[in-house]
């Protein structure tokens, strides 16, 4: 265990997180990340399994400890994507991984499984990772995880057995194909794409790329992250939002940023819904057109007004854009 190790309130070995305030103050504590500079893999790099990134990646939110909303989502968001990924929130509860994957699979939609290193030590995380794969879940989304917020459940501990580059190793281990995040705006941004590339040593077959306020800033992210030997499939977020509310969620998670006069042109629209699902369609184009942009990810709450309506403009995002692409 390493000095910086000690340091880290996440225990990470192979930092920085994705959450690190834009002035690099460490999202769980004050102070600045105990991590200046990305930390090099030195771990096992295992043999590069190729995988194919989606298209359109939904991201797939229900009503907790429901299985009918989780089948009624689903059928919702079917029809328009390639894959759903679901996340893994600080805030509020969900269903185990492997039985939400199991309810997906059976609901007809491919899942994308997030796991996160905060509440499970490593023993749980290769159950539940030998769980995904016993039942036919191909792909998992290997993450920290974001810190739990001082007040909510704060007579829960947090675990952070692993980082997300150890958690990556484990699940090639098992056979698995981890999918990884990053966020192009964090602190330290010149390293970013250098992290990218180490997440891909550590066994990585897939990447999503986290919120940005312009397309300008993945086409240099992916330039820079190629040149330094990125060859993994690459799929870049939309954001997806029709109110307040919905803005705001994006707006307040660690290390995403949005563009702002694209945020004021949908909320000050006559129509906010028309005009969010207009400028998501936009920005999924415009990806789309980033050279070692694969797919995209439509991402976000959509609307404050259920989870249910979400879903349909997160759907009619998603078909908009597999219609102009003529998936």
């Amino acid at each position: 265990m390493t000095s910086t190790d000690l340091q880290c309130p996440k225990r990470m070995q192979f930092g920085p997180c994705g959450g690190v305030r834009p002035d690099g103050q460490c999202e769980m504590r004050t102070g600045p990340c105990a991590f200046p500079d990305v930390v090099p893999w030195s771990g096992v790099e295992p043999a590069s399994r190729p995988a194919q990134a989606p298209l359109v990646l939904t991201d797939f939110s229900c009503a907790p400890f429901d299985e009918d909303d989780v089948a009624a989502t689903a059928r919702i968001l079917g029809r328009s994507c390639d894959a759903v990924l679901v996340g893994e929130h600080q805030n509020r509860p969900d269903f185990p991984p492997t039985l939400m994957g199991r309810l997906l699979l059976e609901a007809g939609v491919t899942p994308w499984i997030t796991l996160s290193c905060r509440d499970r030590n490593r023993i749980v995380l290769e159950q539940e990772l030998r769980g995904l794969r016993s039942l036919g879940v191909g792909t998992v989304l290997c993450v920290t995880g974001d810190g739990r917020g001082y007040d909510v459940r704060p007579d829960v501990t947090q675990t952070f057995d692993l980082d997300g580059p150890r958690l990556v190793s484990l699940a090639a281990s098992v056979g698995m194909v981890p999918a990884v995040p990053e966020t192009p705006t964090a602190p330290p941004v010149h390293a970013r794409p250098a992290r990218l590339v180490e997440k891909q040593r550590a066994g990585a077959s897939l990447a999503v790329l986290n919120h940005v306020p312009y397309p300008d800033t993945i086409t240099d992210f992916m330039a820079t992250a190629r040149t330094a030997g990125l060859s993994m499939p690459v799929v870049a977020a939309v954001a997806v939002f029709t109110d307040v509310v919905s803005a705001a969620v994006l707006q307040g998670l660690p290390g995403l940023e949005l563009d702002q006069s694209v945020v004021d042109e949908v909320l000050g629209a006559a129509d906010p819904v028309s005009a969010g699902i207009a400028a998501a369609v936009a920005e999924a184009r415009a990806l789309l057109a980033i050279d070692g942009v694969d797919g995209v990810n439509v991402s976000g709450l959509a609307s404050a007004s259920g989870t249910r309506v979400g879903a349909e403009i997160k759907a009619e995002v998603g078909r908009l854009v597999k219609a102009e692409v003529g998936a």
